[in-house]
């Protein structure tokens, strides 16, 4: 089954959210409506929670995780991942919050700690180090991220469209596979 309890704590899939026959998800998960997690998906809520809002859709073999508590890391990092946000294809997120309409590159890399802003794209192959927070409204690129430019008001017509595209993508499926 690609949907499994980890410590008595069962993912939590609102109406209307697809997950892929061969995604997985584990533990303290929570989905919101119209969400989407793509083939070969990995999220795995084992040792702390991960949350995700509405209509976001995580792209094929992205890994989600998040880092326990310990006298390294006290508290230890969730992972939270606001409405309408696009994580492309290959992306890892651990213990990071990404908030509402943004962007994830495919092949990005976001860290413990760090704080994606509202109306971000992230780009293709971007390192966002632990502990940093991407301003919002803007491009950022690199390995490390740096701040590229501000988004034009199409970039950010373009982070709705994209969630709005997958969300009917994922009802095309849901209806497909009934």
């Amino acid at each position: 089954m690609n949907i499994r309890a980890f410590n008595k704590t069962t993912p939590n899939l609102a109406e209307g959210v697809y997950v892929d026959d061969t995604a997985l998800v584990i533990g303290d998960v929570k989905i919101g409506p119209d969400s989407s997690v793509w083939p070969m998906t990995v999220i795995r809520g084992d040792v702390h929670y991960i949350r995700i809002g509405s209509g976001t859709n995580i792209q094929d073999h992205s890994v989600l995780h998040v880092s326990h508590d310990s006298e390294f890391e006290p508290g230890g990092h969730p992972l939270e991942i606001g409405n309408n946000v696009t994580i492309g294809h290959q992306t890892v997120l651990h213990g990071c919050t990404v908030d509402d309409n943004c962007m994830i590159g495919m092949g990005s890399m976001v860290m413990d700690g760090a704080v994606i802003q509202k109306e971000v794209i992230l780009g293709a192959g971007s390192l966002v180090t632990p502990n940093k927070t991407l301003e919002s409204g803007y491009l950022w690129m690199g390995r490390p991220a740096k701040k590229v430019r501000a988004l034009t008001a199409q970039e950010k017509e373009q982070l709705e469209y994209s969630a709005r595209h997958y969300m009917k993508l994922k009802n095309d499926y849901l209806e497909s596979n009934r």
